[in-house]
């Protein structure tokens, strides 16, 4: 899930001032923001970007054109895991995204044994390459 954060300076001194979920939200307040502040800056987190994610699949892809092979799966899903767990340790009271990553983990395990029942080979050299235990 993408949230917005918005950080203004206040007084010389940069403060976050809010965090929008919705950006509807967010331009709807927006013109009352700008009102009272400079706004420093707006940085959008969550998701693992575009670039990011062709990186990786282009770390772990079989031929030019594999974007849904078990392995790019695998990584991707590790990567969107690592980042989750991440910001799951940064901030331990928010509770909602918990289900998520467990979820992921769940389908990074169902990939990761069908790759293991059809190519043991392939498998071991994934978990190898994303320092993963078996």
């Amino acid at each position: 899930m993408a949230y917005l954060i918005l950080v203004a300076k206040y007084k010389n001194q940069l403060a976050l001032y809010g965090q929008f979920l919705f950006f509807e939200y967010f331009l709807w307040t927006l013109p009352l923001i700008l009102a009272k502040n400079d706004i420093f800056g707006i940085m959008i987190k969550g998701m693992i970007t575009k670039k990011k994610k062709e990186k990786i699949i282009k770390e772990t892809q079989i031929h030019d054109k594999d974007t849904g092979s078990p392995e790019v799966q695998v990584s991707i899903l590790t990567k969107r895991i690592e980042e989750l767990a991440k910001h799951l340790k940064k901030n331990n009271k928010d509770r909602h995204p918990r289900r998520g990553l467990l979820s992921m983990v769940a389908a990074r395990r169902t990939h990761l044994k069908y790759l293991e029942k059809k190519n043991k080979k392939r498998y071991n050299s994934l978990i190898k390459k994303l320092g993963l235990k078996k």
